[in-house]
């Protein structure tokens, strides 16, 4: 937990439900809910740690001895004061789903994608499709792509279809986890969906990609088409506006764009050109020009490389990527 954010959850635990909803109610959807997950894993703070957070913040309190904490009472009680009963007990059971999956899952994470097909490739499509919406969206790309083509199928089927997991499936399933990978600890990163069936997918290499969507289609058009809609491709970078653009220009290598854009059609290397000074447009054109013959399979690992940078920059809200992926499969 984040030194910030851990003095945080002891402040607002010293300031009682009222205070701590009153404070709750002016912060972030993000905010409360980060701060949430850090009160709910309080479990005791020592005396001179609240002492020394409160002389931080300059407040006046009376001392405490070690706290004992009913973190769980507390919680629910100061999010019901600061944003009413219905969104309290959503954001308490997302609270709760990240506590019951601290364990197993994001272990996968930092094992290798053919490590963890082989340790899942047996298992029930169900099952796997509930550890890969748990799992980072690469990892989960990658591990797909070491999977059989009939488990890749129905897996990804059933995470565009995935409507979550009771807590205590969940918490099984995590403990089994713990077990096979020697109990290290992990966090909960998300539910499954459309959203994350496309997530997942744009980050598989185009012959993986194109065949998956393909089988999505055969089975069941309108999913396929809703996939599609949630994903980003890389020609959807013309639908950004300039400011967007320049930001994004700011945050990638100078190979790593020259490298994305061989092949691409001349609309999107023109909509970089024109974000450029006048001398940085004419050294990329020169560079584009010389360039020899590069891999198709490089290209377009640099073309994902650059969407993960615009989906970083859009989850942090600098910027706004729409469009739709529909066109690349007719």
């Amino acid at each position: 937990m984040h030194d910030g954010i851990r003095k945080s959850a002891i402040l607002l635990m010293t300031l009682g439900e009222d205070g701590a909803g009153n404070v709750l109610q002016h912060l972030s959807h993000e905010a409360v809910q980060t701060l949430g997950e850090a009160i709910a894993t309080l479990q005791q703070v020592r005396h001179d740690e609240v002492n020394d957070v409160l002389e931080e913040f300059r407040q006046e309190t009376e001392q405490y001895s070690a706290m004992h904490l009913d973190s769980g009472d507390y919680l629910r009680n100061a999010l019901k004061k600061a944003m009413g009963t219905e969104r309290a007990a959503d954001l308490m059971e997302n609270i709760n789903q990240t506590s019951l999956s601290a364990s197993g899952i994001e272990r996968l994470n930092h094992l290798g994608a053919a490590e963890v097909a082989e340790l899942i490739r047996d298992e029930h499509p169900q099952i796997i499709a509930t550890m890969l919406v748990h799992m980072d969206r690469t990892k989960a790309a990658d591990v797909l792509e070491q999977l059989s083509e009939r488990v890749r199928y129905d897996a990804m089927l059933r995470v565009a279809t995935f409507g979550g997991v009771q807590p205590a499936a969940l918490k099984e399933l995590t403990e089994v986890l713990s077990e096979m990978l020697s109990g290290e600890g992990v966090k909960h990163v998300g539910l499954g969906g459309v959203r994350a069936a496309a997530e997942i997918v744009n980050q598989m290499s185009s012959v993986h990609e194109e065949a998956l969507i393909k089988h999505v289609r055969e089975v069941d058009e309108n999913l396929a088409q809703k996939i599609l809609d949630q994903m980003f491709l890389f020609e959807n970078l013309l639908d950004l506006e300039d400011r967007s653009i320049q930001l994004l220009l700011k945050e990638i290598e100078s190979e790593s764009l020259i490298i994305a854009l061989k092949g691409s059609q001349k609309e999107l290397c023109d909509k970089f050109l024109k974000n450029m000074s006048q001398r940085a447009a004419e050294a990329l054109r020169e560079d584009l020009e010389m360039r020899g013959p590069v891999r198709v399979s490089q290209v377009e690992a640099e073309q994902k490389n650059i969407l993960m940078i615009v989906r970083r920059l859009t989850d942090a809200g600098e910027i706004t990527a729409g469009g739709s992926g529909s066109d690349a499969y007719v």
